[in-house]
């Protein structure tokens, strides 16, 4: 049975609820598994994951890990990892896509990306992942001593407590690598929303060009009286009416909320590769040949322009 280490992610001093989905795989893997938390500040975050079930959960509590710099974080977790682990498993977020090959570049190992799926067939662990833009799946393994894969946030729901409290152990930064005294961190820009991220979202709210400079406008008030995430198509971003951190699809965020709305979104396969594991789908669309419609559990031939407003006055008169 496979010994998974789970790379947990944090952000402004706690664990990212993304880390969920790379527990939930470790649990569907089967076998055991620790969580090793690495970050300034890890040390009081690691109490947000002791009730998880993990045989361990391993802290690297270190300033020189305080900004986001991949190149920093591999060197300490191929170490930790060559301490008995056969699996390294982080969620496929912009963390886990950045960090996860340097550290299999550092162990030697086979790299699985973006996987959705995963079973023990005869002791050894088979991968599924999507290929062709989420049209296909395929199959695979990997053979090299140590594992590493990320796995996709919108095909492993976020774990939830199992009760008890998980051993805390300090771990060693391990010595600095040549590649990170090379780069020097600037800072982080980033967008400050209210609004749910969208990984974690469990309303989102998107919308596509047909909007244009509208996009906020109409898909606020919805987003608002719904708690939602917005979320946007690509097109909407590169024509500039919403910002590229909003954009859903295969160059963009991998969602799967349990309600997902698309207005004005005519679903091209690059679109429906990021939002097509949503758990209900509403679109809203003047052209009744519009592909979204082939995905949506319920779909609106309507101009959005009157019928996003109607549908925002319905639902507050519902909600008192």
């Amino acid at each position: 049975m496979p010994n998974i280490l789970v790379i947990a992610e944090m952000l402004d001093g706690k664990v990212r609820k993304s880390t969920h989905s790379a527990i939930t795989f470790a649990r569907n893997a089967g076998g055991t598994f620790s969580i090793l938390v690495l970050g300034q500040g890890a040390k009081a975050a690691a109490a947000e994951v002791t009730g998880f079930g993990a045989q361990k959960v391993l802290v690297c509590d270190d300033p020189y890990l305080a900004n986001p710099v991949a190149e920093r974080f591999a060197p300490t977790i191929a170490a930790v990892a060559k301490s008995g682990f056969d699996v390294v498993a982080v969620t496929a977020s912009s963390f886990g896509k950045d960090v996860a090959p340097r550290v299999a570049g550092k162990l030697g190992a086979g790299y699985a990306p973006d996987i959705s799926g995963v079973k023990d067939e005869g002791g050894k662990l088979v991968y599924k992942r999507p290929v062709f833009a989420g049209n296909a799946y395929a199959t695979c393994t990997i053979n090299t001593p140590v594992q590493v894969v990320s796995a996709r946030q919108s095909e492993f729901s976020a774990a939830e407590p199992s009760g008890g409290a998980s051993p805390v152990e300090d771990v060693a930064l391990a010595a600095k690598d040549a590649a990170a005294e090379r780069i020097e961190y600037l800072g982080l820009s980033a967008a400050k929303s209210e609004r749910p991220d969208l990984g974690e979202a469990r309303v989102i709210v998107a919308g596509g060009r047909a909007l244009k400079e509208q996009f906020a406008t109409v898909l606020d008030p919805l987003a608002n009286l719904l708690g939602a995430a917005v979320g946007a198509s690509r097109a909407a971003c590169d024509a500039g009416y919403a910002p590229a951190e909003l954009q859903v699809g295969q160059t963009g965020r991998v969602v799967a909320p349990r309600l997902y709305f698309a207005i004005g979104i005519s679903g091209a396969i690059q679109h429906l590769a990021g939002m097509k594991g949503s758990k209900t789908i509403v679109a809203i669309n003047k052209d009744p040949d519009a592909p979204i419609f082939q995905v949506a559990d319920y779909g609106l031939v309507a101009d959005l322009f009157n019928a996003v407003p109607e549908l925002v006055t319905e639902l507050k008169k519902a909600t008192g």
